[in-house]
Protein backbone atom coordinates (compact mmCIF):
# COMPACT_ATOMS: atom_id res chain seq x y z
CA UNK A 1 0.00 0.00 0.00
CA UNK A 2 1.54 3.26 -0.89
CA UNK A 3 1.20 6.47 1.13
CA UNK A 4 1.69 9.68 0.85
CA UNK A 5 5.09 11.37 0.56
CA UNK A 6 4.93 13.51 3.78
CA UNK A 7 8.33 15.82 4.74
CA UNK A 8 9.82 14.52 8.31
CA UNK A 9 8.40 17.93 10.12
CA UNK A 10 5.05 17.05 9.31
CA UNK A 11 5.25 13.35 9.86
CA UNK A 12 6.26 13.78 13.53
CA UNK A 13 3.46 16.10 13.59
CA UNK A 14 1.15 13.69 12.51
CA UNK A 15 2.02 10.97 14.65
CA UNK A 16 2.09 12.79 17.84
CA UNK A 17 -2.11 13.23 16.62
CA UNK A 18 -1.82 9.56 15.62
CA UNK A 19 -0.70 8.17 19.01
CA UNK A 20 -4.05 9.58 20.82
CA UNK A 21 -5.98 8.23 17.54
CA UNK A 22 -4.47 4.42 18.08
CA UNK A 23 -6.62 4.61 21.38
CA UNK A 24 -9.29 7.13 20.74
CA UNK A 25 -10.72 6.12 17.20
CA UNK A 26 -12.00 2.50 17.82
CA UNK A 27 -14.60 4.62 20.34
CA UNK A 28 -15.78 7.13 17.88
CA UNK A 29 -19.10 6.51 17.24
CA UNK A 30 -22.43 7.33 15.53
CA UNK A 31 -26.12 7.82 15.47
CA UNK A 32 -27.17 6.42 11.89
CA UNK A 33 -29.70 4.18 12.53
CA UNK A 34 -28.99 0.63 13.02
CA UNK A 35 -31.29 -1.55 10.61
CA UNK A 36 -33.39 -4.13 13.05
CA UNK A 37 -32.23 -7.27 13.20
CA UNK A 38 -34.87 -9.77 13.35
CA UNK A 39 -35.68 -11.96 16.38
CA UNK A 40 -35.65 -15.61 16.11
CA UNK A 41 -38.99 -16.67 15.83
CA UNK A 42 -40.41 -20.24 16.85
CA UNK A 43 -41.93 -22.83 14.49
CA UNK A 44 -45.95 -21.55 13.61
CA UNK A 45 -48.13 -24.76 12.22
CA UNK A 46 -50.88 -23.15 9.32
CA UNK A 47 -54.16 -24.76 9.70
CA UNK A 48 -54.90 -26.82 6.76
CA UNK A 49 -57.72 -25.31 4.57
CA UNK A 50 -58.83 -28.86 4.29
CA UNK A 51 -58.81 -30.31 7.82
CA UNK A 52 -57.42 -29.25 11.21
CA UNK A 53 -54.81 -31.32 13.10
CA UNK A 54 -54.43 -30.57 16.42
CA UNK A 55 -50.96 -31.00 17.75
CA UNK A 56 -50.55 -31.03 21.70
CA UNK A 57 -47.08 -30.60 23.74
CA UNK A 58 -44.73 -29.46 21.16
CA UNK A 59 -41.92 -28.35 23.21
CA UNK A 60 -41.27 -24.52 23.07
CA UNK A 61 -37.82 -22.79 21.95
CA UNK A 62 -36.95 -20.65 24.37
CA UNK A 63 -34.80 -18.41 21.77
CA UNK A 64 -33.48 -15.38 24.10
CA UNK A 65 -32.51 -18.41 26.29
CA UNK A 66 -29.99 -19.48 23.74
CA UNK A 67 -28.86 -16.02 22.88
CA UNK A 68 -28.51 -15.54 26.53
CA UNK A 69 -26.42 -18.67 26.69
CA UNK A 70 -23.95 -18.19 23.95
CA UNK A 71 -23.40 -14.03 25.22
CA UNK A 72 -22.75 -15.87 28.50
CA UNK A 73 -20.10 -18.32 26.43
CA UNK A 74 -18.62 -14.72 24.87
CA UNK A 75 -18.08 -12.95 28.44
CA UNK A 76 -16.14 -16.43 29.12
CA UNK A 77 -13.78 -16.10 26.06
CA UNK A 78 -12.45 -12.84 26.96
CA UNK A 79 -9.22 -12.72 27.33
CA UNK A 80 -7.69 -12.98 30.71
CA UNK A 81 -3.77 -12.52 31.37
CA UNK A 82 -1.92 -10.40 34.24
CA UNK A 83 0.87 -9.28 31.86
CA UNK A 84 0.30 -8.26 27.51
CA UNK A 85 3.16 -6.90 25.16
CA UNK A 86 2.59 -6.70 21.52
CA UNK A 87 4.43 -5.30 18.33
CA UNK A 88 1.86 -4.17 15.74
CA UNK A 89 1.82 -2.61 12.63
CA UNK A 90 -0.09 0.56 12.01
CA UNK A 91 -2.10 1.56 8.93
CA UNK A 92 -3.97 4.92 8.80
CA UNK A 93 -5.78 5.90 5.90
CA UNK A 94 -8.14 9.25 5.45
CA UNK A 95 -9.29 10.95 2.37
CA UNK A 96 -5.92 13.43 2.74
CA UNK A 97 -3.27 11.51 3.84
CA UNK A 98 -2.26 7.85 4.76
CA UNK A 99 0.38 6.81 7.58
CA UNK A 100 2.41 4.01 8.87
CA UNK A 101 3.69 3.43 11.82
CA UNK A 102 4.94 0.40 14.70
CA UNK A 103 3.80 0.34 17.85
CA UNK A 104 5.50 -1.61 20.72
CA UNK A 105 2.92 -2.03 23.48
CA UNK A 106 2.91 -3.50 27.24
CA UNK A 107 0.55 -3.95 29.96
CA UNK A 108 -0.06 -4.52 33.52
CA UNK A 109 -3.67 -5.85 33.72
CA UNK A 110 -5.44 -3.04 35.35
CA UNK A 111 -2.60 -0.80 36.54
CA UNK A 112 -0.93 0.49 33.29
CA UNK A 113 -0.10 0.82 29.80
CA UNK A 114 3.21 1.67 27.86
CA UNK A 115 3.24 2.43 24.27
CA UNK A 116 6.13 3.10 21.90
CA UNK A 117 5.73 4.72 18.57
CA UNK A 118 8.37 4.29 16.11
CA UNK A 119 8.32 5.77 12.72
CA UNK A 120 10.87 5.03 9.69
CA UNK A 121 13.38 6.31 9.35
CA UNK A 122 13.07 8.39 12.44
CA UNK A 123 13.13 5.75 14.97
CA UNK A 124 10.84 6.08 18.21
CA UNK A 125 8.86 9.60 17.95
CA UNK A 126 6.76 9.41 21.22
CA UNK A 127 6.11 7.24 24.52
CA UNK A 128 2.85 7.00 26.09
CA UNK A 129 2.43 5.83 29.44
CA UNK A 130 -1.25 5.56 30.85
CA UNK A 131 -2.89 4.26 34.29
CA UNK A 132 -6.12 4.14 35.83
CA UNK A 133 -6.10 7.92 36.24
CA UNK A 134 -3.93 9.91 33.76
CA UNK A 135 -2.13 9.32 30.63
CA UNK A 136 1.31 11.41 29.58
CA UNK A 137 2.11 12.03 26.41
CA UNK A 138 6.19 12.22 25.53
CA UNK A 139 7.22 13.79 22.48
CA UNK A 140 10.80 12.73 21.23
CA UNK A 141 11.25 14.38 18.63
CA UNK A 142 9.88 17.37 16.40
CA UNK A 143 10.71 19.22 19.94
CA UNK A 144 10.82 17.10 23.54
CA UNK A 145 7.96 17.59 25.39
CA UNK A 146 5.36 15.64 27.91
CA UNK A 147 1.85 16.32 27.82
CA UNK A 148 0.06 15.48 31.60
CA UNK A 149 -3.86 14.79 30.97
CA UNK A 150 -5.96 13.52 33.44
CA UNK A 151 -8.10 10.61 32.05
CA UNK A 152 -11.15 12.56 32.12
CA UNK A 153 -9.42 14.36 29.54
CA UNK A 154 -10.13 11.26 27.07
CA UNK A 155 -13.91 11.21 28.12
CA UNK A 156 -13.79 14.88 27.80
CA UNK A 157 -12.41 14.98 24.57
CA UNK A 158 -15.02 11.80 22.92
CA UNK A 159 -18.12 12.69 25.43
CA UNK A 160 -17.69 8.98 25.61
CA UNK A 161 -17.37 6.87 29.15
CA UNK A 162 -13.86 6.09 28.64
CA UNK A 163 -11.73 4.44 31.07
CA UNK A 164 -8.81 2.82 31.57
CA UNK A 165 -10.55 -1.21 31.91
CA UNK A 166 -11.81 0.09 28.27
CA UNK A 167 -8.12 1.38 27.27
CA UNK A 168 -6.88 -2.03 28.28
CA UNK A 169 -9.69 -4.19 26.57
CA UNK A 170 -9.22 -2.26 22.79
CA UNK A 171 -5.56 -3.01 23.04
CA UNK A 172 -5.80 -6.48 24.23
CA UNK A 173 -8.90 -7.20 21.45
CA UNK A 174 -11.72 -7.76 24.28
CA UNK A 175 -15.28 -6.78 23.45
CA UNK A 176 -16.72 -3.38 24.86
CA UNK A 177 -19.61 -1.71 25.40
CA UNK A 178 -21.42 -5.44 26.10
CA UNK A 179 -24.93 -4.53 27.33
CA UNK A 180 -27.73 -6.60 29.09
CA UNK A 181 -30.19 -5.23 27.39
CA UNK A 182 -30.84 -7.09 24.04
CA UNK A 183 -33.64 -5.93 22.06
CA UNK A 184 -33.41 -7.97 19.00
CA UNK A 185 -30.92 -10.83 17.46
CA UNK A 186 -30.67 -13.24 14.70
CA UNK A 187 -29.06 -16.86 15.01
CA UNK A 188 -27.94 -18.45 11.79
CA UNK A 189 -26.05 -21.47 11.47
CA UNK A 190 -22.88 -20.12 11.24
CA UNK A 191 -23.50 -16.65 13.58
CA UNK A 192 -25.52 -14.80 16.15
CA UNK A 193 -26.28 -11.41 15.53
CA UNK A 194 -27.17 -9.53 19.08
CA UNK A 195 -28.78 -5.75 18.93
CA UNK A 196 -28.01 -4.11 22.32
CA UNK A 197 -28.83 -0.79 23.76
CA UNK A 198 -27.18 0.74 26.10
CA UNK A 199 -27.31 4.45 28.23
CA UNK A 200 -25.22 5.86 25.88
CA UNK A 201 -24.04 3.17 22.28
CA UNK A 202 -26.46 1.31 20.22
CA UNK A 203 -24.30 -2.26 19.73
CA UNK A 204 -25.20 -4.58 17.04
CA UNK A 205 -22.32 -7.99 17.23
CA UNK A 206 -21.61 -10.48 15.49
CA UNK A 207 -20.49 -13.28 16.99
CA UNK A 208 -19.05 -16.90 16.01
CA UNK A 209 -21.90 -19.36 16.68
CA UNK A 210 -19.38 -22.38 16.93
CA UNK A 211 -16.67 -21.02 18.89
CA UNK A 212 -18.19 -17.84 20.12
CA UNK A 213 -15.30 -15.31 18.48
CA UNK A 214 -16.29 -11.81 18.24
CA UNK A 215 -16.16 -11.03 14.66
CA UNK A 216 -17.84 -7.61 14.11
CA UNK A 217 -18.90 -4.81 16.18
CA UNK A 218 -21.19 -1.95 15.07
CA UNK A 219 -21.53 1.16 17.28
CA UNK A 220 -23.54 4.15 17.35
CA UNK A 221 -24.43 6.81 19.40
CA UNK A 222 -28.28 6.61 20.76
CA UNK A 223 -27.94 10.42 20.66
CA UNK A 224 -29.72 10.88 17.23
CA UNK A 225 -28.11 14.55 16.91
CA UNK A 226 -24.72 12.98 16.34
CA UNK A 227 -23.45 11.49 12.39
CA UNK A 228 -20.95 9.60 13.65
CA UNK A 229 -20.31 5.49 13.11
CA UNK A 230 -17.90 2.95 13.47
CA UNK A 231 -17.05 -0.66 12.38
CA UNK A 232 -14.79 -2.67 14.17
CA UNK A 233 -13.56 -6.06 12.07
CA UNK A 234 -11.59 -9.01 13.55
CA UNK A 235 -10.18 -11.50 11.70
CA UNK A 236 -6.99 -13.59 11.43
CA UNK A 237 -7.76 -15.57 15.05
CA UNK A 238 -4.77 -17.56 16.25
CA UNK A 239 -3.85 -19.44 19.58
CA UNK A 240 -1.66 -17.49 21.95
CA UNK A 241 -1.16 -19.11 24.87
CA UNK A 242 -4.05 -20.71 24.72
CA UNK A 243 -6.34 -17.70 24.20
CA UNK A 244 -7.76 -16.98 20.58
CA UNK A 245 -6.57 -14.16 19.82
CA UNK A 246 -7.60 -11.65 16.51
CA UNK A 247 -3.86 -11.00 14.89
CA UNK A 248 -5.95 -8.23 12.31
CA UNK A 249 -8.23 -5.95 13.29
CA UNK A 250 -10.28 -3.19 10.44
CA UNK A 251 -11.32 -0.45 12.08
CA UNK A 252 -13.49 1.99 9.96
CA UNK A 253 -14.74 5.49 11.59
CA UNK A 254 -17.73 7.85 9.28
CA UNK A 255 -18.81 11.51 9.94
CA UNK A 256 -18.00 14.00 7.93
CA UNK A 257 -15.47 12.11 6.40
CA UNK A 258 -13.57 7.91 6.48
CA UNK A 259 -10.90 7.41 8.56
CA UNK A 260 -9.70 3.76 7.70
CA UNK A 261 -7.52 2.25 10.81
CA UNK A 262 -5.38 -1.09 10.25
CA UNK A 263 -3.60 -2.86 13.21
CA UNK A 264 -1.74 -6.22 12.32
CA UNK A 265 -0.28 -7.60 15.71
CA UNK A 266 3.20 -9.21 14.57
CA UNK A 267 4.67 -10.58 18.15
CA UNK A 268 2.38 -11.04 21.07
CA UNK A 269 2.55 -12.51 24.70
CA UNK A 270 1.30 -13.02 27.75
CA UNK A 271 2.12 -13.38 31.70
CA UNK A 272 5.96 -12.47 30.68
CA UNK A 273 7.82 -10.03 31.94
CA UNK A 274 6.97 -6.42 30.54
CA UNK A 275 9.47 -5.59 28.03
CA UNK A 276 8.64 -2.10 27.06
CA UNK A 277 8.84 -0.37 29.30
CA UNK A 278 10.16 3.47 30.14
CA UNK A 279 10.38 6.43 32.42
CA UNK A 280 9.55 9.60 32.27
CA UNK A 281 12.17 12.07 31.83
CA UNK A 282 12.48 15.47 34.15
CA UNK A 283 14.31 17.75 31.79
CA UNK A 284 11.23 17.73 29.34
CA UNK A 285 9.44 20.86 28.40
CA UNK A 286 5.81 20.57 29.58
CA UNK A 287 2.24 21.26 28.45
Amino acid sequence: MVGLVIPEKNKIMMCRNYIVLIILSVLAFACKPVKKVQSIQTAISKPDTVKTVVVSNIPKIDSAAIVKGIMDKVMKKKIDFQTFNAKMKVNYESATESQNVTAYLSIKKDSVIYIKVTLSPIGVVANIFINKDSLVLIQLKGGKSIQYRSISYLQDTTNIPFDFTTIQDVLVGNPVFLDSNVVSYKLAAAQLQVLMIGDVFKHLITIDNTDFKVLHSKLDDVDMMRSRTCDISFGTYDMVDGRPFARYRQISVSEKSKLDIYLDFKEVSFNDPLKYTFSVPKNFKHK
